[in-house]
């Protein structure tokens, strides 16, 4: 082999090495731009997720809890503390500790100095608020959680009574193959018999005539 096929393979060997590292590349780039995803894909993948849909409905859900817990404070409890307690509501309950100065100027009542109060009336507005919510979430959470239970014992019954169906089946088809293997190994030794009983009947019959034919 010469010197210039030496070169022509050698060359050969380079270009053929080029023209793969091109296909990889080619499809390493075709391998990246596939797996890219948009902005707005990736967004509305990400907001079609159970946890976010889940978060937005509790979001929703609370505002409206909020605003009917709200309603019953305001519209219903309250009217009931104002009318036990001489028309005073429970947010208007403060302890002054120190008065307010006035002063009478031109006919009219003006405020110096602020009153210093201790307002724990809309502290315990906030104590009756919290108790409402979390009484009627524990009501909804057990109502939930009593549905679930009824709902998990109906299909862990329906599930033992499919399997229990299962294996009745499964001991009726066992008992069925064994009564018929007991019942063609019955008929095999039967035939069986038969036939020793048959070669037993040739075989005295031969011994016969082959004694009569010796007198």
């Amino acid at each position: 082999m010469g010197k210039l096929d030496q070169e022509a393979i050698n060359e050969k060997i380079k270009k053929g090495k080029e023209k793969e590292m091109k296909e990889k590349k080619k499809q390493i780039k075709e391998k990246i731009k596939k797996e890219k995803v948009s902005f707005f894909t990736d967004f509305k993948n990400f907001i079609m997720k159970g946890n976010v849909l889940d978060l937005a409905v509790a979001v929703v859900i609370s505002t409206a809890f909020n605003a009917i817990v709200t309603g019953l404070v305001k519209y219903i409890i309250t009217p009931f503390v104002t009318y036990f307690t001489s028309g005073q509501s429970i947010e208007e309950w403060e302890y002054v500790l120190k008065e307010a100065v006035t002063e009478i100027q031109d006919g009219a009542e003006v405020i110096l100095e602020e009153a210093i109060t201790i307002q724990y009336g809309l502290w315990i507005q906030t104590i009756v608020d919290f108790l409402i919510i979390a009484f009627s979430i524990f009501v909804a959470v057990r109502i939930i959680k009593n549905t679930e239970r009824k709902l998990k014992a109906s299909e862990i019954a329906e599930k033992e009574a499919a399997e229990a169906a299962k294996k009745a089946a499964d001991a009726e088809a066992a008992a069925a193959a064994a009564a018929a293997a007991a019942e063609k190994a019955a008929a095999e030794k039967a035939a069986l018999d038969e036939f020793y009983a048959n070669v037993k009947e040739q075989s005295a019959l031969l011994r016969e005539i082959r004694d009569n034919m010796n007198k």
